[in-house]
């Protein structure tokens, strides 16, 4: 194989890596906030996972007007 095909193949490989990754973190990300979601917002970040900080930006407490 030429060389070029052989960087070609090695990029594909690490762009196709690298979004599984993407995606698989999305996932559980989304997952976490569902499951907080539905146990409300007063104290199921605390309750469900005790001793982590605030893992996203997205979350917020109390009501939020729609922007």
């Amino acid at each position: 194989m030429k060389r070029t095909n052989k960087l070609l193949i090695g990029v594909g490989i690490a762009a196709l890596a690298g979004f599984i990754i993407y995606a698989m973190r999305r996932d559980q990300s989304n997952r976490k906030l569902a499951r907080i979601a539905d146990e409300g917002y007063e104290t199921a970040n605390d309750i469900l996972f005790p001793g982590t900080k605030p893992f996203t930006k997205r979350l917020r407490y109390g009501p939020v007007l729609p922007e």
